[in-house]
């Protein structure tokens, strides 16, 4: 089998602002990740990443919030879609972006 896209696309939310997101089922977990999904969800703003979710070989699942990294507990797709939302509307909340 080889990686399926379930999603790729990006999303304009305002006039400087964006979401890019790509996630595939792969045959084998992108290690040191132990699940099925390969995976990156940016926001971008001002042509600045400022919300980053990735799996990278190596380095496993984890999350961008502005300037910090820190590991991120990978569930499932939905939940990950939910939760790069939540630190969106977080980061918009904390910069002052509507």
């Amino acid at each position: 089998m080889k990686a399926v896209a379930l999603v790729r696309h990006r999303i304009v939310l305002g006039e400087e602002a964006f979401a890019e997101v790509s996630v595939w089922r792969v045959p084998r977990p992108v290690e040191p990740s132990t699940h099925g999904f390969k995976y990156r969800l940016a926001y971008v703003v001002s042509g600045r990443c400022v919300v980053l979710y990735d799996n990278e070989r190596g380095k496993g699942d984890h999350r961008h919030f502005g300037p910090t990294e820190r590991a991120y507990s990978f569930s499932s797709p939905e939940r990950l879609m939910a939760d790069f939302r939540s630190d969106i509307e977080r980061w918009n909340r904390e910069n002052r972006r509507s």
